[in-house]
């Protein structure tokens, strides 16, 4: 299973950006992560990942707790089917983006800058891993 954690529009804040960039690279001691900016226009998420599950972040979706979190990323593993997170830019996911996503997740009721919500996904990624394979990190 790999990780593929996208998003629209670029960071303002690096030092927001650098702390989702050290989870993902902590969650690459487990399985491939990989972080990057996409353009919508330019990127087919499904074109490009045809059999990976697609999770859109969007304010509403579907609330997950920590350990609701873990069981999704230990489908995948168990399933061995890769993994795309899209975070939405200043105005949301792309028109008809939301319809053919295979799950909308919502970090929270709370409205959060799309580049904190990029390290809060990244952080759960690497705390879903950690618990997973025992790690001491998620207590």
């Amino acid at each position: 299973m790999k990780i593929y954690l996208y998003y629209i529009g670029r960071a303002k804040d690096e030092h927001a950006n650098g702390l989702a960039e050290d989870f993902v690279k902590r969650a690459g001691r487990y399985s491939f992560a990989e972080m990057r900016e996409i353009r919508p226009e330019r990127t087919d998420v499904w074109a490009k990942h045809p059999s990976a599950r697609k999770i859109l972040l969007d304010p509403t979706g579907k609330t997950l707790d920590s350990a609701a979190f873990t069981s999704l990323i230990a489908q995948g593993e168990r399933e061995g089917r890769d993994l795309v997170f899209v975070v939405g830019g200043h105005d949301g996911l792309p028109a008809g983006w939301a319809a053919r996503a295979d799950l909308l997740l919502s970090l929270s009721a709370l409205t959060f800058p799309h580049e904190l919500a990029r390290a809060m996904l990244a952080e759960q990624i690497y705390r879903a891993f950690a618990t997973l394979r025992g790690h001491p990190y998620p207590r």
